[in-house]
């Protein structure tokens, strides 16, 4: 069986699992039922070629993971919408024809995802650049400011998770995260994918994607070492300009390091998986089943782990 590690991510109150084109939505309705929505997803990165490219499959998957995590957040956050207001909803949706309807949700997440991304390069890359120009009058080595910006951009970064983390729903949020994680470790850990082994098994993974973001900060720092213009508008228009290559240098090192046990993979590994002890909690048993009912709606994980069993025996 093709397996290059199911992913997946949470969602308001639920789970959302993707093991290569295919993908399910587990939510935990207001009434405790499990509703789960199975569908497909092809997008750029379908295309053979494409998933070959080094740096560029991880600039497409970055691209393609923002707008399934969108659709799929705005899906699971429509069985909480206020009921006056889904009455209200209902009833405008009623004069509209079902083309009309797709095209409305696409512009409604299409600008919802535009401007989420105008406030998290404006906060993790555009601030930190303009703080850190306060130290230019006490060092003019562009490394060292660089460094110095880098810094700043984790600081930003860490207040920022701190701070969301404080909120009930996003500590909600952390807990199913948490459920996510163990549910694939259990599965790559030989175990029978069920609530007792699921509770047991770690909630840190090394292929997350708070990992991913961290590593993406980190290497931007080395990225912005090396530009070297006058003009400040300059730089921070080069620094956002370089953005998708960091994703993608930073996607590869991600894959190295949910395929490698090297010693050095796992040094550079420890930041990031550090960072999960504030983004995963651990979660209760109703949220593990959401985890469960997500994974088994998309992989086949017994045929997989025999394969596996079968793969080490030949080897």
């Amino acid at each position: 069986m093709k397996y290059s590690g199911v992913g997946g991510q949470a969602v308001m109150e639920g789970i959302m699992m993707k093991n290569q084109e295919r993908y399910a939505v587990a939510v935990r309705k207001p009434d405790h039922e499990i509703e789960v929505k199975v569908s497909s997803f092809g997008g750029a990165a379908k295309a053979h070629a494409v998933r070959s490219l080094p740096i560029i499959r991880g600039v497409v998957n970055f691209a393609e993971s923002l707008y399934l995590g969108m659709s799929t957040l705005m899906y699971s956050a429509s069985f909480f919408e206020d009921e006056e207001e889904s009455k209200k909803e209902k009833e405008r949706q009623k004069n509209l024809s079902k083309e009309q309807r797709e095209r409305r949700e696409r512009a409604m997440m299409g600008t919802t995802l535009a401007l989420s991304l105008v406030i998290a390069l404006a906060l993790f890359f555009a601030l930190p650049y303009f703080l850190s120009g306060f130290f230019r009058r006490f060092a003019d080595s562009e490394p060292v400011l660089a460094l110095i910006e880098g810094l700043i951009r984790l600081a930003v970064f860490l207040t920022y998770i701190v701070l969301i983390s404080q909120t009930p729903d996003i500590k909600r949020t952390f807990m199913y995260h948490g459920a996510e994680h163990k549910c694939i470790n259990c599965i790559e850990s030989g175990l029978e994918l069920n609530l007792e082994n699921v509770q047991k098994s770690l909630r840190l993974h090394r292929r997350c994607g708070t990992s991913f973001l961290l590593i993406v900060m980190l290497i931007s720092i080395v990225f912005f070492m090396f530009i070297r213009v006058d003009s400040g508008l300059l730089r921070l228009i080069l620094r956002l300009l370089l953005i998708p290559v960091i994703a993608g240098v930073s996607y590869e090192f991600i894959r190295l390091a949910g395929r490698s046990d090297n010693g050095l993979v796992r040094f550079f590994s420890s930041p990031g998986l550090l960072l999960q002890r504030l983004t995963t909690r651990e979660p209760d048993d109703d949220m593990i089943e959401v985890g469960i009912a997500a994974v088994e709606a998309v992989f086949d994980w017994r045929s997989w782990q025999k394969e596996e069993m079968h793969g080490n025996k030949c080897g």
